[in-house]
């Protein structure tokens, strides 16, 4: 990409501010305090489950803690909750090494199940939209604000957990970090080591709510009206 009348802009910009314009790399400086790092950088995986427990109850979301032995139990058992008929999931491999798909489609034959897929196009959102259940494994899980972090690309649309009525998302304990930080470190590593990025990344915490108006939350405004978290030993 050819970047047009950069210097001009760079130039104009230096001399607005009343200085001369830096060509050289700029250092990063030494902070004296960095609560960034400090916060839960003591907690163990276990210590951190209990903290994103604590604030799924903030978040007004469910939390269920089981093992992979009890995991395709519990899936089943969550969307029968939400009275789950039609479930939209991505193009994940990890759905095949918990075995869940193979079990959703064995479970229950009435249940209609739609993997995300690049060559239906915008008919995956339309499927999105319709569905009772966004089902996803989180990549990154943040304890401190009960968020889980989805790396998208062109087999996990982020219609997935933005428009079906419910959302639940599997959360391997290994994926469980302190806070934000951690996971734009992890996103960073992967740049600086030439990985290929998430084209897109969410940061979900719970179901869809607001306060715009009057300062009084509701839950479910725009998006999935509940939310379970289902952390896997």
């Amino acid at each position: 990409m050819t970047i047009k009348n950069r210097d001009t802009f760079l130039d104009k910009l230096a001399d607005r501010l009343g200085r001369e314009r830096r060509t050289e790399g700029v250092e990063r400086p030494e902070w004296s305090v960095t609560p960034q790092y400090e916060v839960f950088k003591d907690k163990s995986q276990d210590q951190l489950v209990e903290i994103l427990a604590e604030h799924c109850r903030v978040i007004h979301t469910e939390f269920k803690r089981t093992d992979r032995k009890g995991l395709l139990d519990t899936v089943r058992e969550t969307i029968s909750g939400f009275d789950g008929k039609s479930i939209i999931m991505p193009n994940d491999i990890r759905f095949e090494e918990y075995g869940v798909t193979d079990y959703l489609k064995a479970a229950d034959k009435d249940m209609d199940i739609h993997i995300w897929d690049p060559a239906e196009g915008k008919r995956n959102q339309q499927i999105a939209e319709a569905a009772d259940v966004g089902l996803v494994f989180s990549d990154v899980t943040l304890a401190e604000s009960g968020t889980v972090t989805l790396f998208h690309n062109k087999d996990h649309g982020r219609s997935i957990s933005l428009l079906p009525k419910t959302f639940i998302a599997i959360i391997p304990k290994s994926t469980l970090v302190a806070r934000m930080t951690q996971a734009a470190a992890l996103v960073h590593s992967m740049q600086t080591a030439g990985e290929n990025v998430p084209s897109y990344v969410s940061f979900i915490t719970g179901p869809s709510n607001s306060a715009d108006i009057e300062m009084n939350l509701i839950v479910g405004v725009h998006g999935p009206v509940k939310a379970t978290y289902i952390v896997v030993e």
